[in-house]
């Protein structure tokens, strides 16, 4: 009885090298065979996030024309005037001052309006479907 009492309490408990090596192996295996569809889901993320604050800035603007009949030189007098509380940020540059700002088309009679028309991404990255982002 005492020689098995001392068998069982020097019986080490645990894993192996080779155990541990085979696992952290296979994690590995599943960490890089998951991580190209994780970041797919971020980027799809993101460019849902573009084109919701894009539909946001482009109806501000069309409401400022409307209340004001001529479209807003810049984007910080429709946060003067409460048209919306702040610039949002592109969600590819991560800063709110790389929109790229397009002037108001020529009037009927060849006349240049004066303001800002349509703003499109800041971002020199181009889509999951292939067009850049600065084109939406």
């Amino acid at each position: 009885m005492i020689k098995r009492l001392f068998l069982d309490s020097t019986k080490q408990q645990g894993f192996t090298l080779i155990e541990m090596l085979t696992v952290i192996s296979i994690m590995g295996i599943l960490m890089s065979i998951a991580m190209p569809s994780f970041q797919k889901y971020i980027i799809r993320g993101r460019e849902a996030s573009l084109k919701n604050t894009l539909f946001v800035l482009r109806d501000v603007i069309d409401q400022y024309y409307a209340d004001n009949g001529q479209y807003p030189d810049s984007l910080d007098i429709l946060v003067e005037k409460h048209y919306i509380r702040s610039i949002p940020a592109d969600p590819f540059t991560g800063s709110s001052t790389t929109w790229i700002l397009m002037p108001a088309p020529l009037g009927d009679d060849d006349t240049a309006a004066s303001g800002i028309f349509d703003v499109h991404s800041g971002s020199d990255r181009i889509s999951i479907d292939g067009v850049p982002y600065n084109e939406w």
